[in-house]
């Protein structure tokens, strides 16, 4: 099955553009278990319900409130909350280069794959090979479904991966757990017990083979799905055909001068909005409509 296109846009770094389609990485292997009515198979939904009276609430009356002091709550209407969706620019806009080494594993959060799109091969391949041969990852911001996300560009092999990245107010400091103190001298390991200890981790080392690995709860109600498939026991369920967006334009000029360009604006330049950039017209797209209640990102 041909990977799926959930955004259209470009990488950006100094002038130079690279028009790319981002891909899925990952499936989700999570069991969604439905509820239906017992007699007569029909899909079971929620309800609004006051949870002080306990009576069902029509949706127009509802409105979405924050809360800010125990039971105090500020109310905020859909425009504005529109308002403060962050501009779609369809643009993966790199601001620095870091060495992968330097970014706690608590910060991935969900990774995508990169393919180049229009002409944009070329320059999709110097921007991996420097990365590849510099050690370093970019550090962008992207727009998402009306959110905004800190990611990671990162090369792996002939891909380029997004990998989402937590912000830094969400990862919980670890200064006040009770932890060990760093070194063997604060805690008495001798020097036995460490030598015993990395004999044992050489004898369990293997190469790294992800497949060995199964979610054995998922395989355990999968076999008992198959049994009832084998009995005739199934629903059909009809889910929409996705529409596809459009491929964006591409206008590659000359990439050594735009290399040359870049560097000429000097070492730690801002980089340059998004209308300034020659070398590919940025696909255009209108904000995605906002999806009240429900998780907004990409599938």
């Amino acid at each position: 099955m041909a990977s799926r296109v959930l955004w259209k846009g470009a990488i950006s770094f100094g002038l130079v553009h690279i028009p790319v389609a981002l891909h899925s990485a990952t499936t989700d292997t999570g069991l969604d278990f439905d509820w239906l009515d017992k007699r007569t198979m029909d899909p079971v939904g929620y309800k609004r319900i006051n949870k002080r009276t306990g009576k069902e609430i029509e949706k127009e009356n509802i409105v979405k409130g924050i809360a800010y002091e125990g039971d105090h709550y500020v109310v905020l209407t859909d425009e504005e909350i529109k308002a403060a969706y962050p501009k779609t620019t369809q643009t993966i806009e790199i601001e620095s280069f870091v060495s992968m080494a330097e970014i706690p594993f608590v910060y991935l959060e969900r990774p995508y794959y990169l393919s180049p799109i229009g002409r944009g091969e070329k320059v999709y391949a110097l921007l991996r090979e420097t990365l590849l041969k510099t050690g370093r990852v970019g550090i962008a911001r992207v727009v998402i479904q009306t959110k905004q996300h800190l990611a990671a560009l990162v090369p792996s092999g002939p891909v380029m991966v997004l990998n989402l990245l937590r912000w830094g107010h969400a990862i919980r400091s670890f200064t006040e757990l009770d932890l060990p103190a760093e070194g063997t001298k604060g805690v008495g390991l001798t020097a036995r017990e460490m030598s015993m200890a990395e004999q044992l981790v050489e004898d369990m080392t293997a190469k790294w083979d992800p497949l060995q690995f199964r979610d054995e709860f998922t395989d355990e109600v999968l076999a008992l799905v198959r049994k009832k498939v084998e009995a005739g026991q199934t629903e059909a369920v009809t889910q929409p055909e996705a529409v596809e967006p459009k491929a964006a334009a591409s206008n590659i000029v000359d990439l050594t001068e735009l290399l040359q360009r870049s560097l000429r604006r000097g070492e730690g330049a801002a980089p340059a909005k998004s209308g300034r950039h020659a070398a590919a017209n940025e696909p255009k797209a209108g904000p995605s409509k906002p999806r009240h209640g429900a998780k907004r990102h990409a599938a």
